[in-house]
């Protein structure tokens, strides 16, 4: 049974104000729920896809997922706007085409991804064990971090390519809309290397610029990759 208000494009309203609606025995279906002001409050794309408004606080919302096999770069050229302060990239089953051990390593870009190439301070810190329990280590690393580097910036080097081997890891970057201040980043990864370790990095940096970062790289530092990378906005509030 289809219900509908008297005239097109009216409004059909249950109930008044104070009142609750409760729906029985069945669902409700609808891609749009709107406050009583026609704000979207929920959108769905009827394929179970949704977009939350931002006034939901803490949501964090899923943007875009890059799914890779056998490519050397995975590239997000959109959404990376004044949306959100906080943007979250979850790398997953990082497996690099080289047997001995892959590096990846992301960069940024303020014309879009024309260029990534953006100068970037970055500290690194590690912490080691391997699987015959022999070494411990727990260390900053000179040899990945960066002094006002251009080229792109290690986030879990020695990466071993065998079947079962991979990294995965979290990279938060603040404000990267803002014109006025500097682009800060962190990143935690751990990996399976190519000498039986399981080894976690921690990084944290800047982009050293005004301008805004609208779009991020990432690599193997050398040769392909197979994973998957996805990009969460988190709201304001």
């Amino acid at each position: 049974t289809t219900v509908l208000p008297e005239d097109t494009g009216e409004v059909l309203t249950f109930g008044d104000t104070g009142d609750a609606i409760a729906i029985s025995g069945d669902s409700l279906n609808l891609n749009v729920l709107q406050d009583a002001g026609g704000n979207n409050l929920i959108t769905s794309d009827g394929a179970g896809n949704l977009t939350i408004n931002s006034g939901f606080g803490g949501a964090m919302n899923l943007l875009t997922t890059n799914t890779f096999t056998g490519t050397t770069t995975s590239n997000f050229t959109t959404l990376l706007d004044s949306t959100y302060d906080v943007y979250k990239f979850v790398y997953n089953a990082i497996n690099p085409a080289l047997l001995t051990g892959g590096y990846f390593v992301f960069n940024g870009s303020i014309d879009g991804g024309s260029n990534y190439n953006v100068n970037k301070t970055t500290s690194f810190f590690y912490a080691r064990h391997d699987e015959a329990d022999t070494t411990s280590t727990l260390a900053y690393n000179s040899t990945y971090d960066g002094n006002s580097i251009t080229g792109y910036q290690y986030l879990a080097p020695s990466i071993g390519g065998g079947a079962d081997e991979c990294a995965v890891g979290e990279l938060y970057l603040f404000t990267p809309s803002n014109t006025t201040y500097v682009k800060q980043y962190y990143a935690t990864s751990n990996a399976i290397l190519d000498n039986d370790f399981t080894y976690q990095s921690i990084i944290g940096g800047f982009f050293s610029t005004a301008s805004a970062i609208n779009a991020i790289s990432f690599k193997m530092e050398t040769g392909n990759m197979d994973g998957e990378i996805k990009m969460y906005g988190i709201s304001k509030s």
